[in-house]
């Protein structure tokens, strides 16, 4: 069994998309970034990445790479699923929250494990995702961020 964590935040913009999880969700914000800023994406690969030890998503994705730029995040999330059938490993179980004052992610839960959910190959019931929010604390509690957090338990195929 291989376990990793992930984390990104980025800043929230007006005329951006917001894109979480890979659903657009109607917002008057989305994160400024340079693929199209999905922080729960980002915070998974991560988690997928740090579990193989194979680095992070800013390795694997640089944003100094033009052919990047506004880049869906899903197809970050595709190659790294892809990694990790390469090299043997089952997904057990993915945890994931975000944290953002506003959009309210409550409405959109289901949809956003179900396209989690096809993109690494899983089962929904292998995929779970909670939002919180901050408090009205810090950058994420005045509306002026998003984060997110990613755990992954990876099996090897035997």
């Amino acid at each position: 069994m291989r376990i990793g964590i992930g984390y990104d935040i980025h800043k929230l913009a007006e005329g951006r998309k917001m894109v979480l999880g890979g659903i657009e969700i109607p917002f008057e914000k989305g994160p400024l970034g340079h693929s199209d800023g999905d922080v729960l994406i980002h915070a998974i690969c991560d988690a997928f990445l740090g579990a193989m030890g194979k680095g992070d998503i800013g390795m694997m994705f640089p944003d100094s790479d033009p052919s990047y730029k506004d880049a869906k995040s899903t197809g970050f999330l595709s190659s790294v699923t892809d990694i990790m059938k390469k090299e043997g490993y089952t997904l057990e179980n993915l945890d994931c929250i975000v944290i953002a004052e506003e959009p309210k992610i409550s409405v959109y839960k289901n949809e956003i494990v179900k396209k989690l959910g096809e993109i690494v190959e899983a089962s929904e019931d292998r995929v779970n995702l909670k939002g919180k929010t901050a408090e009205k604390m810090g950058n994420i509690g005045k509306g002026e961020a998003i984060a997110a957090y990613a755990t992954v338990l990876l099996k090897e195929k035997t």
